[in-house]
């Protein structure tokens, strides 16, 4: 009866010990706080007829209508050495969460040492084996985890923040590069209609039908128009430099500067804009990862603040090898027993470090709301501009439309003799300086939809897959 009621104790005790030392180690834990997006319940400038459900915003580039613009993405994503950095990046800290609880496991270390007694009669040379295992007690343990988990978050946000950058600024410069095209076009044909338009004035100027201050001012004119095409080759010349550094290569491929069609939405309209869409945006990612590192931190320094318990052992052999002639072993020393790390007196500094991170958490909390309404902001001003420049869009198409049957209307006239040739020539300068603004608007429009998907989070990318066992392992050494 006494052995069984000394192995009831010895159970008994065990379970306490064990009950204690979990009620240490989940103590301490800073709670997490509650994130409470303040995101609209609808949209301020979405058009009217919104639908509320969620929407995918995977491949909303291909809106634009253009398969160049499509393969340029796909070679960005693959090449761009920004997303390449931030992907090793995330690499990085998802080998170092996956290794977060390692500080708090059982470690075993292998040492020598020269030892030399101080009467110098002595000299020994110790080897040995050092063992600790440090409790992860009052928090440490979910601390640890929280601190490293949040580091992987925001290097997954900074890679996504990278590629939806990255995926914006190839449609912006492609967008930009196909327009100036296009006005580089249109202002060549300005520019012919001006050199027949002078030659004409000339001609009317020989036949006494014109003084010669028209002549003056037709060939101003052609001076103006020769001098407006330097700013869109100017903006040619800029834009397949940026695609050529966007994809990663040193010289713009020669088909770039090809003139294409100009992308365009055409038909397309917004029909999705849920408010949610916004925890997709980086930039809020990026924030809510800074509030989860920011509160593992907080509950690190406040397991700080409590004494360190641990277990260690030791096995050492040591050998005189001053005094003895050949080497040989004495006998083994080994120890084992707890460590115990108490704080009895630091100025306050563990107090005053857990009082800080408190207060970078509650910065990170405020942070994090600040991110949502900048996104809220960037997505309403981003919407009304694109309901704007379909506006503009569409009373330019009207305008050209106009024009173009007056400038057909002109050149009846100048068949029936009705007219002169020199109307025609106005006709269509006008008419060419209307598919200027209309270009412009289109580029406009373009321009605020991509502002729009951005504002939103951008499309869902690939993440670089998980580092494999060889990679893993090499992070612990």
């Amino acid at each position: 009866m006494e052995a069984v009621s000394r192995r009831d104790r010895s159970l008994l005790a065990s379970g306490m010990l064990a009950c204690g030392l979990a009620l240490l180690a989940g103590c301490s834990v800073a709670p997490l706080p509650e994130l409470k997006p303040p995101v609209p319940e609808t949209w301020r400038n979405a058009p009217a007829g919104v639908a509320p459900p969620s929407a995918d915003l995977r491949g909303w580039w291909q809106a634009l209508g253009d398969p160049e613009l499509d393969a340029l993405i796909d070679r960005a994503l693959q090449n761009n050495l920004n997303v390449a950095e931030a992907a090793e990046r995330l690499r990085a800290a998802r080998t170092q969460n996956h290794h977060a609880y390692d500080p708090y496991l059982p470690n075993v270390h292998g040492r020598t040492n020269d030892v030399i007694d101080p009467d110098a009669t002595a000299s020994y040379f110790v080897v040995g084996f050092d063992a600790l295992w440090e409790l992860p007690l009052f928090g440490a343990w979910q601390s640890s985890k929280r601190a490293a988990q949040g580091q992987e978050n925001g290097a997954a946000a900074a890679l996504r923040g990278a590629q939806v950058s990255l995926v914006a600024e190839v449609s912006r410069r492609w967008i930009e590069l196909r327009s100036a095209q296009e006005q580089a076009r249109l202002l060549t044909a300005i520019r012919d209609a001006q050199q027949e338009k002078l030659r004409l004035v000339q001609v009317r100027e020989q036949l006494k039908l014109a003084p010669p201050i028209e002549v003056a001012k037709t060939r101003a004119e052609l001076a103006r128009a020769d001098a407006a095409l330097t700013e869109p080759q100017q903006a040619i010349n800029a834009c397949v430099q940026q695609l050529a550094v966007l994809i990663g290569q040193p010289e713009p491929d020669p088909a770039w500067l090809t003139p294409g069609p100009q992308p365009q939405l055409g038909e397309w309209q917004l029909t999705t804009a849920p408010a949610d869409m916004l925890r997709a945006r980086p930039e809020i990612a990026s924030a809510e990862a800074d509030v989860l590192r920011a509160a593992g931190e907080l509950g690190l320094s406040r397991a700080d603040i409590y004494p360190h318990i641990g277990l260690g052992a030791s096995l050492q052999w040591s050998t005189n090898i001053l005094s003895n002639y050949r080497v040989h072993t004495g006998e083994a020393i080994s120890s084992v027993g707890p460590i115990i790390d108490v704080p009895l007196f630091d100025w306050g500094q563990r107090v005053a470090a857990a009082h800080a991170k408190d207060h970078e958490l509650k910065a990170a909390v405020f942070a994090y709301r600040q991110a949502v309404l900048q996104g809220v902001a960037e997505a309403e001003t981003a919407m009304g501009d694109l309901e704007q420049s379909r506006l503009r869009e569409d009373a330019m198409q009207r305008a050209t439309e106009a024009l173009d049957s007056s400038t057909a209307a002109l050149r009846k006239r100048a068949e029936l003799t009705l007219g002169s040739n020199l109307d025609v020539q106005e006709g269509l300068i006008e008419n060419q300086r209307a598919q200027l603004e209309r270009v412009s608007a289109i580029a406009a429009r373009d321009l605020a939809y991509v502002s729009l998907y951005k504002a939103l989070g951008g499309a869902p990318m690939p993440t670089p897959p998980a580092p494999t066992t060889a990679q893993a392992a090499g992070g612990a050494d």
